[in-house]
């Protein structure tokens, strides 16, 4: 009986590991639901600055891809989650790679969105701590709705500022290159 028992919590544990994936020490679920549409991870990594790991971050699409291009071009559901796994992450030092970011992925050319980056920064005013989990999520008929530790931040419409934004992870100047290499699945 102690056998069976054994067995049946070994396999019981293998199938809750399989749902999830281990990267900068966190473990990202394999797959996200959002108003009903799941969505996959694509791909995840580490977000490091100075050799030192600042957040994972996991890239959730409905359908698997390696596009950069074409990703934040579709108007499709997606998502990015990022677990903070360093104290040195305060909402300043956000608020600053949010800002440089955007100036990255828009080619300088942010005016036409600064209200909507401006709110988007406003997601980040309260204190980061480790361990503090925030998702990206794209939905073509709402807009982008940011979420701190599954809870409702707000919602930012336009599919400009939609692209500007996942362009941070993924344009031609991301904020890491081998974390965006990681999110497409490379």
């Amino acid at each position: 009986m102690k056998k069976i028992i054994f067995v049946f919590i070994a396999l019981m544990s293998a199938g809750l590991t399989s749902a999830q994936t281990e990267v900068g020490g966190v473990n990202l679920p394999n797959s996200e639901t959002y108003q009903g549409q799941t969505l996959n991870l694509n791909g995840a990594g580490v977000r490091e600055k100075l050799w030192i790991d600042l957040y994972a971050g996991g890239l959730y699409l409905a359908k698997k891809s390696s596009d950069a291009s074409a990703i934040v071009s579709a108007n499709e559901p997606m998502s990015i989650k990022l677990h903070i796994v360093s104290k040195l992450i305060t909402s300043e030092k956000m608020m600053d790679a949010v800002n440089e970011g955007f100036q990255n992925s828009t080619g300088g050319n942010t005016k036409p969105l600064s209200a909507e980056i401006k709110k988007f920064q406003g997601f980040f005013m309260e204190e980061i701590k480790k361990n503090d989990v925030f998702d990206i999520v794209y939905m073509p008929s709402k807009g982008v709705v940011a979420y701190k530790n599954d809870k409702e931040l707000g919602t930012i419409e336009g599919m400009d500022f939609k692209k500007a934004l996942f362009g941070i992870w993924l344009s031609n100047r991301p904020a890491d290159d081998d974390l965006k290499e990681a999110m497409l699945g490379k």
